[in-house]
C-alpha cells in the first residue's frame, strides 16, 4: 500500500512538473527523429541538463513510437538524475522499464532506478522507505543481470544500505536500554540478529543482547548468546568484553 501511494505521489509530481515544460524552450525544430535526438544529446553531453530535459521531453511527445524513443526516455531520466532530481529520475526510469523492456538501455535503467532511490535514502534517524526501495531495486538488478559490469557496485550499495538499517535498529535498541525498556531493546537486538546478521553491527547487537539478558538476570539465555557470540564473532573488537561478561555470570 505504501509503495502504491508513493507511486501515485511520484506520478502527480511528474504531471505537475511536465505541465511546466514548454515546447518553446526546446532547441528542436526538425521533423527527423534521429536529428532531434542528436540535438538533445549534444545538450546532455555538454552538461546542460536543463536544456536536455526540455529537448528529451519534447521528443517524447513529438516522436512517440519512433526508433529513438527508448534512448530519449533513458537520457531524459539521466538528465533528471544528473540534476539531482531523483524523484523525477525514478519516475522516468520506471517508464522505460515498464514500456521498453527490450531496450539496450533497460539494464542501466534498472540500475539507475535503484541509484535514484539510493540518493533519496536519508540519514538513519529518518524514515527509511527509500532505503528499502533501493535495496529491492538493487536486488532486482542483480537477479536479472548478475554478470553486468555494474553488479559489484550494486552489491556494495546493498551492503551499505543494510548497514544503515541495522545501525538504525542498534541505536533504537540502545535508546530503549537507556529508558530501561529492556523488552523493547531485545526486540531490536533480535531483529538485527535475524534480519541483518550479515552487517557490521551484528556483533554489537549480540553484545547488547547479552548485556540486557544479564540485567534481566536471565543467565541461561545470556549464556546461550555468549556461546553464539564466541562462535560467530571471534575477530570482533567486543570479544574480550563478552568473555569478561561470561566470567561474571559463572
Amino acid at each position: 500500500m505504501k509503495k502504491k501511494i508513493t507511486r501515485i505521489i511520484l506520478f502527480l509530481i511528474v504531471i505537475i512538473f511536465a505541465g511546466c515544460i514548454s515546447a518553446d524552450k526546446s532547441n528542436i525544430t526538425t521533423d527527423d527523429p534521429e536529428e532531434a535526438f542528436k540535438i538533445a544529446k549534444r545538450s546532455y553531453d555538454k552538461g546542460d541538463y536543463t536544456q536536455a530535459v526540455e529537448d528529451f521531453s519534447f521528443i517524447k511527445i513529438k516522436f512517440s513510437g519512433t526508433s529513438i524513443i527508448d534512448k530519449a526516455q533513458f537520457y531524459l531520466a539521466m538528465s533528471y538524475y544528473n540534476r539531482k532530481e531523483f524523484v523525477l529520475a525514478a519516475y522516468e526510469f520506471e517508464n522505460l522499464i515498464k514500456n521498453y523492456s527490450l531496450s539496450e538501455f533497460y539494464p542501466q535503467a534498472r540500475f539507475y532506478l535503484a541509484m535514484s532511490y539510493y540518493n533519496l535514502s536519508p540519514k538513519y534517524q529518518l524514515d527509511q522507505t527509500y532505503t528499502r526501495y533501493a535495496i529491492i531495486e538493487f536486488q532486482n538488478f542483480l537477479i536479472l543481470f548478475p554478470t553486468h559490469k555494474l553488479a559489484p557496485e550494486a552489491e556494495s550499495k546493498i551492503k551499505e544500505l543494510r548497514n544503515k538499517l541495522a545501525y538504525k535498529d542498534l541505536k533504537t535498541a540502545e535508546l530503549y536500554v537507556k529508558l530501561e525498556n529492556y523488552k523493547a531493546a531485545l526486540v531490536y537486538y533480535n531483529n538485527i540478529l535475524d534480519e541483518y546478521f550479515d552487517t557490521d553491527y551484528a556483533d554489537d547487537a549480540s553484545y547488547g543482547k547479552i548485556q540486557v539478558l544479564i540485567i534481566k538476570k536471565n543467565y541461561e539465555e545470556a549464556s546461550k548468546e555468549i556461546k553464539r557470540f564466541k562462535e560467530k564473532y571471534k575477530s570482533s573488537e567486543l570479544y574480550k568484553k563478552v568473555v569478561d561478561l561470561e566470567k561474571n555470570i559463572k
